[in-house]
C-alpha cells in the first residue's frame, strides 16, 4: 500500500492525539513490490505485494514500549497504542534513553520515479526477456531475478516532527552458465529510475563471462594481484563503512580506535586515492534525506583522500559525548580514478579478475579482517590478458591494508545491491597482495 504524505500524516496525528505516554513516536512504512524470477529460458515465479506497517513507540519515564501492526483500522491502531504504553510501564528504565526528536529540516533525495508503470511486472518481464534472448544467442543458460518497488517511509513524534520520503527502485540480477555447467558469469544493477536500468548491457556482460567451454583452473592459496570489479569493491567498502561507529571507536573496540584512547578521526589510514562520501542529492547513489530516528543525512565525506573525516554517531552516544548525531548510510559513493578496467588488466603480469564476492563475515573488527568467497566469475590474468576462468576461492583479507595500498581506480559507477541492502557507487580497483586462503569447488 503506497500512502501519500497527507494520508500517512493523518494516521500518525490520530495516534499521537490519543497517546497517554510522556512522548510517542509513530513510524509508518510500506509500498508496492514486484518480482519475477526466470531460469533456462522462461519465467518461474512472479509476485506482486502491497502492504503497510505501523510501529508505535510509547515513551514513559525513560522507558520505551513498541508495538507493530499491519492494520490501518483505527480500533486496531488504538489497541496497539494502548499496548505499547502498557509494555513501556513494565520495562526497566533504559540508561541510554533519549527523547524523540522535534522538527527537522531535510535535504531532498533524488530517489523517486513518477513513472510507476516502468516498475510493474510487464516491465520486469521485458528486462528478463533481454537476458533470456542474449543467453540463447550465446548458447548459455540464464537465471535471475528482476524486482521493483515503490516504497514510502513516514516518521512522526509528539514533539512535532513529521518526515516523509518515498523511493522507487528496480534491479536486475543475471547469472549465466555454459551448457556443460562448468562455468558461470554474473552481472546486475540497481536503479531508482526504471529508464536507467540497461538490461541489454547486463545480459551481455553476464553471458560473455559464462561463455567459456575450457575447464576452469584451480589456483593455489596465497597473495595475488587482483582487479576487483565495482560490485566487489562496493561489498568490501561496505565493511569499512559499517565499522565507522563512533561509540565502538570511543570504547576502543574498533579499527578506528586510537591506541591509548580516543578515535582516529583526522588520521590518514587509507590510500590518498580513497574518498568515500554520501549525498542525498547525488543522482548516482543518493542517500535518503531522513536517517535513523529522524536524524537528517547531510552531504559529507567519511573518508577524504585517505583521511578519516567523521564517524557515525547514534543519538544516544551523541547525547553522552555532547557531539553531533550522524546516521548510518547505506548508499555511499567511492570516488574513482581515470584507469579503465582494460588498462588495469593490461598492467597485471599474473593475477585474478574478481567479479563479485559473497558470504562475508567480519573475523576481527580491530583489524578489519574479513573473510568471504568469490562468486560467479573469477578469471586468471597472465601477461596483461585474461587467459582462463578460475574456480572460486575463500579470502581472508585485512581491509585496512587493502585500501591503504590502492594501485589504481577506474570510473565510478552505480552497482547492484551490496551487503546491508544499499546500492552504492564504486569504481573498479587494482590492488596487490590480496590473500586467498583456500580453494572452493564452486563456480
Amino acid at each position: 500500500m503506497f500512502l501519500s504524505s497527507d494520508d500517512a500524516k493523518s494516521i500518525a496525528e490520530k495516534i499521537l492525539a490519543r497517546s497517554q505516554a510522556d512522548a510517542c513516536v509513530v513510524k509508518i512504512d510500506g509500498g508496492e513490490d514486484y518480482s519475477l524470477r526466470f531460469a533456462r529460458g522462461g519465467a518461474t515465479t512472479n509476485i506482486a505485494t502491497s502492504e503497510a506497517t505501523v510501529r508505535i513507540s510509547s515513551h514513559v519515564g525513560g522507558r520505551v514500549g513498541s508495538v507493530t501492526t499491519a492494520s490501518l483500522d483505527e480500533a486496531t491502531l488504538d489497541a496497539a497504542r494502548a499496548r505499547s504504553e502498557e509494555i513501556a510501564r513494565m520495562l526497566p528504565v533504559d540508561p541510554d534513553y533519549v527523547a524523540p526528536l522535534g522538527p527537522q529540516t531535510y535535504d531532498a533525495s533524488a530517489r523517486y520515479d513518477d513513472n510507476a508503470a516502468s516498475l510493474k511486472l510487464d516491465a520486469l518481464a521485458a528486462q528478463a526477456a533481454r537476458v533470456i534472448e542474449e543467453g540463447a544467442r550465446r548458447n548459455v543458460d540464464t537465471f535471475g531475478c528482476a524486482s521493483s518497488a515503490r516504497r514510502f517511509d513516514a516518521l512522526a513524534t509528539s514533539n512535532g516532527l513529521f518526515a516523509y520520503e518515498r523511493r522507487s527502485e528496480i534491479d536486475l540480477s543475471a547469472t549465466a552458465r555454459n551448457k556443460s555447467d562448468t562455468w558461470s558469469g554474473w552481472a546486475g544493477a540497481h536503479e531508482f529510475f526504471g529508464a536507467r536500468l540497461d538490461a541489454s548491457a547486463i545480459a551481455e556482460r553476464a553471458c560473455a563471462k559464462a561463455a567459456y567451454d575450457v575447464e576452469p583452473v584451480d589456483l593455489e592459496p596465497g597473495d595475488y594481484t587482483v582487479v576487483l570489479e565495482p560490485v566487489a569493491v562496493a561489498e568490501l567498502a561496505f565493511w569499512v563503512m559499517s565499522a565507522m561507529d563512533a561509540r565502538a571507536a570511543d570504547e576502543g573496540r574498533s579499527f578506528y580506535a586510537r591506541p591509548g584512547g580516543g578515535t582516529m578521526v583526522g588520521e590518514k589510514l587509507f590510500d590518498d586515492k580513497l574518498t568515500i562520501r554520501i549525498d542525498p542529492a547525488d543522482p548516482l547513489a543518493p542517500e535518503g534525506g531522513v536517517g535513523w530516528e529522524g536524524v537528517p543525512h547531510r552531504a559529507r565525506a567519511f573518508i577524504d583522500k585517505g583521511v578519516v573525516s567523521t564517524l557515525y554517531r547514534s543519538r544516544t552516544w551523541a547525547q553522552k559525548t555532547s557531539a553531533e548525531p550522524i546516521p548510518f548510510a547505506r548508499n555511499f559513493i567511492i570516488e574513482g580514478g581515470d584507469a579503465s578496467l582494460d588498462d588495469m588488466i593490461r598492467s597485471v603480469k599474473r593475477g585474478v579478475l574478481v567479479t563479485r564476492i559473497w558470504y562475508e563475515n567480519m573475523v576481527e573488527p580491530r583489524s578489519l579482517l574479513l573473510t568471504g568467497l568469490t562468486r560467479d566469475g573469477n578469471f586468471l590474468i597472465e601477461n596483461g590478458r585474461v587467459t582462463a576462468p578460475v574456480r572460486n576461492m575463500r579470502f581472508n583479507q585485512r581491509l585496512g591494508e587493502l585500501f591503504a595500498k590502492i594501485v589504481a581506480l577506474g570510473k565510478t559507477e552505480r552497482v547492484w545491491r551490496a551487503v546491508g541492502g544499499g546500492a552504492p557507487a564504486a569504481p573498479p580497483m587494482l590492488a596487490e597482495k590480496f590473500h586467498f586462503s583456500s580453494k572452493s569447488s564452486g563456480i
